[in-house]
């Protein structure tokens, strides 16, 4: 029974994340915000919705491993497993913007959040809100930057006649579905957990987190197959930036995250720092600005490394 609980909380995940980004497009076309801004803001918080519900109804029933590993697994698996199979689908030309402004960004969020976990073994409410300020000065800094004709390849035109009945019917679904799916992937994975004799950490940093990034690899390899730009390292940056910076950030700000699970600081968070340093030496060797098949192959092993070790060692 718990795995339909965990089937269905993903796929009511999947529906309300949609429904969610279309309704906040939408409305924000009817506020006459740009498709630059709706495209950078917008749809980023839209899109990290499904891991913010799941790391909030977490942490509020009593289950903080799954909510900090929901992220950390997230993050690994959006480099390993979603950058990894895209490349090796089709190699990815990398922008000079990721290695002057967006790894660095997320460099900096990743240690940053070492440090407040290691401190004390709790994100606080206070450094939630730091996360979450860190974000919203990248946001601004990265809209005054950007090139006024800049248009967002994920902002659909169309958004802008709907009618409000159907932004309102959207927001209702896509606000339903997410707290019910959350609800249910969050207790399913708890019996799980239980019934396999894992920790809730495991659940959180693999089966959780590979769930919640499951929309983002369909859509890369499916642009990929149809050799479309299969996916910027940008959105993918970004999207570990916003996992980090806005979903434990304003958890941490609903309930203060205390670390329950050792493995979480003495090798989970390490594999995370581990991914998004390794970037740099892909993208400039052997050939400068590009993520090839064989690279995104050798990405793919060490996920599968990652997910070994963390069952291995994640037994009670």
């Amino acid at each position: 029974m718990s795995i339909l609980w965990v089937v269905l909380g993903f796929a009511l995940l999947v529906v309300g994340g949609e429904y969610l980004v279309r309704s906040s497009v939408a409305l924000s076309f009817k506020f006459d915000i740009s498709k630059m801004v709706i495209g950078m803001t917008v749809v980023s918080f839209a899109t990290s919705a499904p891991e913010l519900l799941v790391s909030l109804q977490a942490a509020l029933s009593g289950s903080p491993a799954i909510a900090i590993n929901n992220v950390v697994g997230s993050n690994v698996a959006n480099i390993g497993l979603v950058l990894g199979i895209t490349a090796m689908v089709g190699s990815i030309a990398v922008d000079k913007s990721f290695y002057k402004l967006n790894w660095p960004v997320m460099m900096v969020f990743s240690i940053v959040l070492y440090y407040f976990l290691k401190n004390d073994n709790v994100l606080t409410a206070m450094e939630g809100g730091i996360l979450f300020t860190g974000l919203i000065a990248f946001l601004v800094y990265l809209i005054r930057s950007a090139k006024k004709d800049t248009v967002s390849e994920e902002v659909d035109d169309a958004l802008a006649t709907v009618s409000n009945f159907k932004i309102g019917l959207w927001l209702l679904i896509g606000a339903a579905s997410l707290y019910f799916g959350s609800e249910w992937l969050v207790d399913g994975s708890k019996e799980i957990a239980r019934s396999v004799g894992v920790s809730e950490a495991v659940i959180g940093v693999s089966l959780i987190a590979i769930g919640t990034s499951v929309p983002e690899l369909a859509a890369s390899v499916i642009a990929a197959a149809k050799q479309e730009k299969a996916i910027s390292l940008g959105n993918l940056i970004g999207s570990n930036i916003f996992n980090i910076a806005s979903v434990l950030g304003l958890t941490a700000l609903v309930k203060p995250i205390p670390v329950t699970e050792p493995q979480i600081l003495s090798s989970d968070i390490f594999w995370m720092l581990g991914f998004s340093a390794i970037l740099i030496p892909l993208i400039f060797l052997p050939k400068r600005l590009q993520i090839s098949r064989a690279k995104g192959f050798f990405l793919v092993i060490g996920y599968g490394v990652f997910m070994f070790l963390v069952f291995t060692h994640g037994k009670l």
